[in-house]
C-alpha cells in the first residue's frame, strides 16, 4: 500500500485585534494555502458567526465529496470507452448539531448530471457510478452515508 501525503496550510486572520477575548469578538477569517496552488478563503457558516461570501469547512467536505466522484467516475469512463462530454453535480451535505454546539454530517448525497457522446446503456452508467463510489478515497473516509443518485442523457 503506497501512503500519499498532503500538506495544507491554515492562516487564521481574524485576530481583529483582540484575540478570543470573546466568542463574538473574533473573526473566523482563514486562508488555506497548499505551494503552487491560488489560495482558498475561507470562514466559518453563516449560523456560526462567519462569512457567507467565503467557502466553510463544510462546502468544503461535500465539494470534496463531489469532485472525487467526478474524478473517478470520468477515469472510469474512459477505460469503459463511454465518453463522456459533460459532467455537473448538484451535491448537497447535512450536517445536524447538538444542543452543546457540536454535531456531525449524517449524509452526502451526489447528484452528477452526465452527458455522453453516444447512448450509453442507463444500467452501464449507473455501475460505472457505483464503481466511482468505491474507489474515491474521500467517500471511503467518511462515517457517514454518501448516497448517488445520477440522471444522464446522450448529446
Amino acid at each position: 500500500m503506497a501512503a500519499h501525503r498532503y500538506a495544507v496550510r491554515l492562516d487564521w486572520s481574524g485576530a481583529r485585534g483582540t484575540g478570543t477575548t470573546g466568542y463574538r469578538a473574533y473573526g473566523r477569517e482563514h486562508v488555506l494555502r497548499a505551494p503552487g496552488k491560488p489560495d482558498i478563503g475561507g470562514s466559518a457558516d453563516p449560523q456560526f458567526h462567519g462569512d457567507a461570501a467565503a467557502w466553510n469547512p463544510e462546502e468544503l467536505l461535500v465539494g470534496a465529496l463531489s469532485a472525487c466522484h467526478m474524478l473517478w467516475f470520468l477515469h472510469l469512463a474512459a477505460e469503459a470507452g463511454v465518453v463522456v462530454t459533460a459532467y455537473a453535480d448538484a451535491a448537497e451535505g447535512v450536517m445536524e448539531t447538538t444542543p452543546d454546539g457540536s454535531g456531525r454530517f449524517t449524509g452526502v448525497t451526489l447528484r452528477p448530471a452526465v452527458t455522453t457522446r453516444d447512448p450509453a446503456e442507463p444500467a452501464h452508467l449507473t455501475a460505472l457510478h457505483a464503481a466511482a463510489h468505491e474507489r474515491c478515497f474521500v467517500a471511503n473516509s467518511m462515517n457517514f452515508p454518501v448516497v448517488i443518485t445520477p440522471a444522464s442523457e446522450s448529446a
